[in-house]
């Protein structure tokens, strides 16, 4: 009897304390509204368009399991379940996709990541602020370069008749037409990505850069550390965060490569390297018409990145503590 009322109390008390603190967080939220109102009342118009343009168009991924026509619509178009996954699974061109996209990220993983951070630690190291801002201004510049006009400089480029040829040419090389050749497609793609983004892609980190406190640098050099000794032991430490959360959202897009570049760069003869999931998208949604299809195709794309995404996260808080969430 007595164990039995002293359970009565204890879930009394535990009821209480569970009604006291969802008072107390109701109590935190409309007080935290009314000091901040402006702020939140600042948020809607950003929720507002995530939910109608982001959120909202999800419904429509449902296609990707059925048979639509735009003269059924999506509610009306039968259903046919995973069957379009299925005829992408076992199409001549899943491999070939799979390894061109693959492949293309990972070169631009490897070479074009980098990039924006060693031009951030040179810059960083640099003492006349005059050549440090003509530098930054000059790297920066092809960023605001429409991506056609970019794809036109490259096509003229590597033309036969082209700079990179006239160069090939005078050191005794044989001149060629680039983009016809397939194996030199994905190294074209990367270096012009490069060349493109490294400047305007370093601004986060020499951001990054500017809030190392000044005295861990005066401390390493009365310890009688070198520039190098600095830079490896200070300046990357403070910064790798920052790299960490970067590196996981690119490997996060690691099944992503923007069609419209590749399109702009590519013919029938490169097919075999430079077709990617993207493109295939697009040809098949809307060169053929095929949206169904085309859907289930993104749709597997974004489920891929996304379990990518959570992996390089969960990998990245085991290992140094720095995650997304």
């Amino acid at each position: 009897m007595a164990k039995s009322m002293a359970g009565k109390v204890d879930n009394n008390a535990v009821n209480k304390i569970n009604v006291n603190n969802k008072k107390s967080l109701k109590y935190v939220i409309v007080k935290d509204f009314k000091k901040n109102k402006m702020i939140y009342l600042l948020a809607i118009p950003v929720l507002a368009y995530y939910i109608i343009f982001h959120y909202g168009p999800m419904y429509g991924v449902i296609i990707a399991f059925k048979n639509f026509t735009p003269a059924r619509g999506i509610l009306g178009s039968p259903w046919v379940g995973l069957q379009w996954f299925k005829d992408f699974f076992s199409s001549y061109y899943f491999g070939r996709l799979l390894r061109n996209t693959l492949l293309i990220n990972i070169y631009s993983l490897i070479f074009s990541f980098p990039a924006p951070i060693i031009l951030a630690l040179l810059l960083n190291e640099l003492r006349s602020q005059k050549f440090k801002k003509a530098v930054q201004t000059i790297s920066y510049l092809p960023h605001f370069i429409s991506l056609v006009v970019i794809c036109g400089m490259i096509v003229n480029f590597t033309a036969r008749d082209g700079i990179i040829n006239d160069i090939i040419a005078f050191f005794g090389g044989e001149r060629t037409t680039m983009l016809l050749r397939p194996e030199l497609f994905r190294s074209i793609y990367v270096i012009s990505g490069i060349w493109q983004s490294v400047g305007w892609s370093s601004i986060i980190f020499l951001a990054a850069l500017s809030g190392i406190d000044v005295e861990l640098y005066q401390a390493a050099v009365i310890d009688g550390a070198n520039r190098w000794h600095q830079v490896w032991h200070v300046t990357l430490p403070g910064i790798l965060p920052t790299i960490v959360i970067l590196l996981i959202m690119r490997i996060g897009s690691l099944m992503s490569v923007g069609y419209e570049k590749i399109i702009l760069l590519y013919n029938s003869s490169i097919y075999e390297t430079a077709d990617v999931i993207s493109t295939f998208v697009y040809r098949k949604g809307l060169l053929e018409a095929n949206y169904s299809y085309s859907s289930a195709v993104g749709l597997f794309n974004s489920v891929i990145n996304f379990l990518l995404l959570i992996i390089a996260n969960w990998v990245s808080r085991k290992v140094n503590e720095t995650s997304l969430w």
